[in-house]
């Protein structure tokens, strides 16, 4: 095997560990999703390879998380098979997949945090924007707006701790491999 097949191979283990975990309990938006973005955008070779390799994980896990965890936690709400997740996730996702293609050209600890914490701003503005003009929870005002963005205030503080947490874990991990394996870093 060479040594690019093992590097890329780590990049998407990784990535799939990080995705398995999103099955574990943990607080609400507390996941890897947006280290995840960040991490296959930094590391991919090609770049349709960042899109594609960390929608797919989310798509499999969010088919698996809707069909089995949420029908047996919540079988009042089950209204048959849900092939999708929310597309503004998704979309915020790509943002934060974009974010880290410019932001992470090269990686360090610095670039890593700042990213993490603008994927989490990423994260925020764009599905609670999502949440305030598709649904009839907050009035088609900017005093709506508002309301939805100060309601999720508490569920940020998860996705930015979920976001530096795994970022820390994906990006330190692959660190540590690529120290102990060499010839790794640039296969």
């Amino acid at each position: 095997m060479s040594d690019k097949t093992i590097r890329l191979s780590l990049i998407t283990g990784l990535i799939l560990l990080a995705v398995i975990s999103r099955v574990l309990p943990h607080p609400h938006n507390f996941t890897p999703v947006g280290a995840i973005a960040l991490f296959g955008a930094a590391y991919f070779p090609r770049r349709w390879m960042a899109f594609a390799v960390p929608l797919m994980a989310m798509w499999l896990s969010d088919l698996f998380i809707n069909n089995v965890v949420y029908a047996q936690q919540y079988p009042e709400y089950r209204q048959g098979f849900q092939w999708m997740g929310s597309l503004s996730v998704y979309g915020a996702f790509l943002l934060i997949v974009l974010l880290g293609l410019f932001a992470l050209r090269r990686v360090n600890v610095w670039r890593v945090i700042g990213s993490a914490m603008a994927a989490s701003v990423v994260f925020y503005v764009v599905t609670n924007f999502a949440v305030w003009y598709g649904s009839s929870m907050y009035p088609a005002t900017w005093a709506g707006l508002s309301a939805c963005y100060v309601a999720a205030l508490p569920f940020f503080g998860n996705t930015l701790l979920g976001d530096l947490v795994y970022s820390g874990v994906l990006f330190g991990v692959f660190a540590w491999f690529i120290r102990r394996y060499p010839a790794l870093a640039n296969a």
